[in-house]
């Protein structure tokens, strides 16, 4: 492990975490955490999925405060709020400062505003009234919002998730810079919304002494909560096993009403999207469909777990690559890069963009390594 860790070289680029606090990734890997880039965000996103699967017991009660900030909801939402106090339940700004999502070339994406709030409201008097209380699943999930709900993906669950759990993800990233980064590398900041206190009833800040850089400071996340493609449970993987799932359900007198409702709007003749819209209309008139795909869900859970490590270790896997990179370009000398340029066949891109290329689907920055080196 020393002699690792002392062959390791931070990349002045300062893409990477690792790189810009210069702390070794093996030191990152050793408390579990993502290594992320810092200037733009990387396409993984927490699975909430994993909080409830999991061994640790932090995770598995991290996943019950969900729950009940789910029931608090679900206990006021026959009251008329005000705006203030729907804006302040019902709404999210995005955590841009732990550098995951969609957004290319920065970590500024949009949040959960009124779209959502109207999406979340509607569900907790619907499919979300059981939430606490579930006749089916073990647990009550919050992915089920994304089931029914257009415009309700994978990076909204995770953001929703991230507000829930920030005050532990801040902690998290403390704990880790009072150990490891030295005190002009992270600074005491006070954080907005960092936990509800349900006494108040309202959310409240926080001081944690965090990561500090391009005045803004930064949260890491554990690897084992993270997921790269799309959540454990989703709506892609319903309207697969939509069928599956029917016929596996024990109870009789539903797959009997489902089956009818879909023959009466369903012919042999009926084309996939109205097959897809015919199944969409049965899973909101019929949610204990929804429950019995969740429930299908959690017991094969361990394989959500392997399956999103793999993932997310693939995108760890290239940032060693661009590290790599980086490093490779850096040492050579000026006059070699010059004449490397000057020797390529006319269209032949260089070796640097040829990696860019590979690694800009992950949301990997490299352009900006290549272009500092």
């Amino acid at each position: 492990m020393a002699e690792q860790q002392s062959a390791w070289v931070a990349d002045p680029a300062g893409i990477y975490f690792s790189d810009r606090f210069n702390v070794s990734p093996s030191v990152l890997e050793g408390w579990g955490a993502f290594d992320i880039s810092v200037v733009s965000d990387l396409p993984v996103f927490i699975d909430p999925f994993l909080l409830f699967n999991s061994d640790k017991e932090e995770y598995r009660a991290l996943h019950e405060q969900i729950v009940s900030y789910l029931c608090f909801l679900r206990d006021h939402s026959d009251e008329d709020l005000d705006p203030g106090r729907i804006k302040s339940w019902y709404t999210f700004k995005e955590v841009r400062q732990n550098w995951l999502g969609f957004t290319v070339g920065s970590n500024r994406g949009h949040g959960l505003g009124k779209k959502f709030a109207v999406a979340l409201h509607g569900a907790l008097g619907n499919l979300l009234q059981n939430v606490g209380h579930e006749p089916l699943t073990s647990s009550s999930h919050v992915e089920k919002l994304a089931l029914v709900s257009n415009g309700v993906g994978r990076d909204t669950i995770s953001d929703l998730t991230t507000n829930l759990i920030k005050h532990f993800l801040l902690r998290y990233t403390s704990e880790f810079a009072m150990t490891h980064l030295p005190p002009e590398s992270r600074k005491r900041i006070p954080v907005a919304r960092a936990k509800f206190n349900y006494r108040t009833e309202t959310w409240a800040a926080e001081t944690y002494d965090l990561p500090f850089t391009e005045d803004d400071f930064v949260i890491l996340t554990p690897v084992d909560i993270l997921t790269k493609d799309d959540t454990w449970i989703n709506r892609s993987d319903l309207e697969r096993s939509f069928d599956m799932v029917l016929e596996a359900t024990e109870n009789h007198q539903l797959r009997a009403d489902v089956n009818h409702y879909l023959g009466q709007r369903l012919t042999g003749k009926s084309s996939a999207k109205e097959q897809r819209e015919a199944r969409a209309l049965a899973l909101r008139s019929f949610p204990e469909l929804v429950d019995c795909y969740i429930k299908a869900k959690e017991d094969t859970g361990d394989l959500a777990i392997a399956q999103s490590r793999q993932k997310v270790d693939d995108t760890q896997a290239l940032r060693d690559q661009v590290q790599r990179a980086a490093h490779d370009i850096a040492q050579k000398p000026r006059s070699m890069r010059s004449s490397g340029l000057r020797s390529r066949k006319r269209g032949e891109p260089s070796r640097s963009l040829r990696i860019t290329s590979r690694t800009r689907t992950a949301g990997a920055t490299s352009t900006r390594a290549t272009a500092r080196n």
